[in-house]
């Protein structure tokens, strides 16, 4: 297996998890939080696809899937397009409201455009730097990683969430 490879492997788990925290659930029930101040379901699916989708276009050099395949218009929401989600306050992440089938629908499509960009990847890209910023500097590796584990965290808040929200009662 290449380092490509692994990583298409590990990003793909990030959109079946957030499928199973979302499906079958209203807007209403999305926009539910498991308790006072949490973030909602719809808010950890949208941000997860937002954070990977501004990184990994960020990286690859083209313009974020939001914007370019309309998705930003699809959603609708009352913020600027360049918003991620962080640093939001508690009404800001009540207003990210969207169907189940939009937010698997935005998060394939950022997908389909991070597993292109992994596929353009050598083992020796991996290696090159991309913030300076940092001690150490960071790479294209790491950066895979950071985004890929705050991806990963966000959808197992979403499955909790669910699971505390649906069938804790």
């Amino acid at each position: 297996m290449t380092p490509a490879e692994l990583l298409v492997e590990a990003f793909s788990r990030v959109p079946e998890t957030v499928a199973r925290a979302v499906d079958g659930l209203s807007e209403d029930q999305l926009a539910s939080r498991p308790a006072t101040g949490a973030n909602t379901l719809a808010w950890l699916a949208w941000h997860i696809a937002r954070g990977q989708d501004a990184q990994i276009a960020d990286l690859a050099g083209s313009e974020q899937v939001w914007t370019a395949d309309g998705w930003v218009e699809r959603f609708g929401l009352p913020f600027p397009a360049e918003a991620l989600g962080y640093g939001m306050s508690r009404d800001d992440v009540g207003r990210v409201r969207a169907s189940a089938e939009l937010l698997n629908g935005y998060l394939g499509a950022v997908h389909e455009r991070t597993v292109a960009y992994l596929h353009t990847l050598s083992p020796e890209d991996l290696d090159t730097v991309v913030d300076e910023a940092w001690d150490p500097p960071v790479t294209v590796g790491v950066r895979l990683v950071s985004i890929l584990d705050d991806c990963v965290q966000h959808a197992g808040q979403a499955g909790y969430a669910r699971g505390v929200l649906f069938f804790n009662r």
